[in-house]
């Protein structure tokens, strides 16, 4: 769907994006992610067609970004970290002018806007002018001039920026539904955010990607083992015993005890097994009801720092 094929720019002497390569599939929701002064605003911007590279090719479905600019573009919804919003419009007056400006063919229009309006959930603000929407209701008419002209392609630039909690769920719903039918680029500085949504993130730092791959690969990939967690009830000394048997289990500690007959244990596994299914049998089989249990793996926050704060090169 998206070919980014040795990406190179230059402003000057300074070189922005170095030889950055990689793809984004058909119906993938993909984090697109990096420090500020990385290269990702640049990247972005010639991947939609704003800036021209020194050197490198960007394919959007088959259609070269440069050689192709109109069919090209024609497969991408953009939404800026500022969404292009004419505050004194009413909603559906500013659809109705991304359609003229996208050239959507008059017959589609009213069912296209119907569908879009919708699926974003502004159908019920359409006549209110776009000033006097919450901060919430505006990214969703981002969101809306985005899908205008149903592009194969959604890059989205921050767009839960200075929501609310509630917005944000509500936002992140409905990039889910939108990778149903469409390939989205997100990106974003709430990595908890891209970590719960993003099927692969790409993560770029002084213009070249230090790191590439699904999240739990990522994890993975930056622990020598893993590591869980577990507050259970039951005999600890039986317990501790029958789970350091378990294939794959490198090590069992016991971090705490409560008055309850309950305990807490930490345990390391190593890279390659999966143990949740052995170690609930091992639970099950003796009667140690489980109260919790969690993965200690790197989060892609920590990832994040650990190749953005280094100069090493992973992943590519």
């Amino acid at each position: 769907m998206i070919e980014i094929s040795n990406l190179v720019k230059y402003y000057g002497n300074k070189k922005a994006v170095d030889h950055v390569t990689f793809t984004v599939n058909k119906g993938e929701i993909l984090g697109f992610l990096g420090p500020n002064g990385a290269g990702k605003t640049t990247t972005m911007n010639i991947l939609t067609g704003y800036l021209s590279a020194t050197s490198g090719t960007v394919k959007i479905n088959g259609f070269d970004i440069l050689e192709s600019p109109e069919e090209a573009k024609k497969q991408i919804g953009y939404l800026p970290e500022l969404p292009p919003l004419y505050m004194d419009m009413t909603v559906i007056e500013y659809l109705k002018f991304i359609c003229e400006l996208k050239k959507v063919p008059k017959k589609d229009r009213i069912r296209q806007l119907a569908e879009i309006m919708r699926l974003v959930r502004i159908a019920d603000v359409s006549g209110r002018l776009i000033h006097n929407l919450s901060k919430g209701y505006k990214q969703r008419v981002g969101i809306a001039q985005a899908l205008v002209g149903n592009p194969e392609v959604l890059v989205l630039d921050e767009p839960t920026v200075g929501l609310d909690p509630k917005q944000i769920i509500e936002i992140r719903n409905l990039i889910r539904t939108l990778s149903e039918k469409h390939t989205v680029i997100l990106s974003s500085h709430i990595l908890p955010e891209v970590q719960a949504v993003c099927d692969r993130v790409v993560i770029i730092n002084k213009g070249k990607i230090v790191a590439i791959d699904s999240p739990k690969a990522l994890s993975h990939q930056f622990a020598n083992s893993s590591k869980y967690t577990m507050i259970f009830e039951g005999a600890i000394k039986d317990a501790v015993s029958k789970l350091r048997n378990v294939p794959g289990v490198i090590s069992v500690d016991q971090v705490a005890d409560d008055k309850d007959n309950l305990h807490q244990i930490e345990i390391t596994v190593d890279g390659k097994s999966d143990i949740r299914k052995n170690l609930f049998y091992t639970m099950s089989t003796n009667s140690w009801p489980i109260l919790e249990f969690r993965s200690m793996d790197p989060t892609l926050e920590e990832i994040f720092l650990r190749v953005t704060q280094n100069d090493v090169s992973k992943g590519r």
